[in-house]
């Protein structure tokens, strides 16, 4: 018996213990393997009311270079890139002659089909994001799941109808479009604000940081997070 153990023990000098300090360097190895892979997407979209070039990584450092002739959209995107961490470059051209609807909604189309196309099969990701964010007297809850289904539950009211010049019913338009082309489950939920501004800003930074968490490369995933097997319909 005590030879039978030497000679186990001799085999098994070559052979690395199953330890948590192995097992954590496997997944980051595997977190790190499946961020090798650019997580990026291209929309180019032209229609008689907007022309839209957009790029987006997944995996960036929070850069934006936003040009959508609408002011405060772009205010808000730049935040929404910032916060998110995500890279994003927009250039939207629009009929604002009429109005600023159509740019705002077809930027939402764009960037919500960027998200997904860049998610892919949305193997290994955490899915589910959300956050309660403050900002001045404004309080904001923002849930996501990156289902492949679109839902979205807007509870928001604002206080003015316009933040200078942007007609405040647009923050709804543009995160129904964005919600719906991304495939995805989004909750947003005013608590309690008074000002439009910070109000609207709350919005936009509480689902870029909700959705941070989700589209995050989770080192214990393998495979897509779902009992279905499929986030893509």
């Amino acid at each position: 018996m005590i030879w039978l153990a030497e000679v186990c023990c001799g085999l098994d000098t070559s052979v690395e213990p199953l330890t948590s300090d192995r097992i954590h360097r496997s997944q980051v190895s595997l977190t790190k393997q499946m961020t090798m892979t650019p997580r990026t997407a291209s929309i180019v979209r032209k229609t008689a009311e907007t022309q839209i070039e957009l790029r987006v990584s997944l995996d960036g450092a929070g850069k934006g270079s936003i040009s959508t002739g609408v002011g405060f959209l772009d205010h808000m995107l730049t935040l929404f890139a910032r916060h998110g961490l995500f890279d994003v470059e927009l250039d939207a051209k629009g009929d604002l002659q009429v109005d600023d609807h159509h740019t705002v909604e077809d930027v939402g189309i764009c960037l919500g089909r960027a998200f997904s196309d860049a998610l892919g099969d949305r193997a290994g990701i955490r899915r589910y994001g959300s956050l309660t964010l403050p900002m001045e007297e404004s309080l904001v809850t923002s849930a996501v799941d990156l289902s492949g289904r679109f839902a979205l539950v807007y509870r928001v009211d604002f206080q003015t109808e316009k933040i200078g010049t942007f007609d405040t019913e647009l923050v709804q338009e543009f995160w129904n479009a964005f919600a719906m082309n991304a495939g995805m489950n989004l909750h947003l939920i005013l608590h309690h604000g008074s000002n439009s501004h910070h109000v609207a800003e709350a919005v936009f930074k509480a689902t870029a940081r909700s959705l941070r968490t989700a589209v995050e490369v989770d080192p214990r995933q393998t495979g897509v997070p779902s009992s279905k097997g499929t986030l893509t319909g």
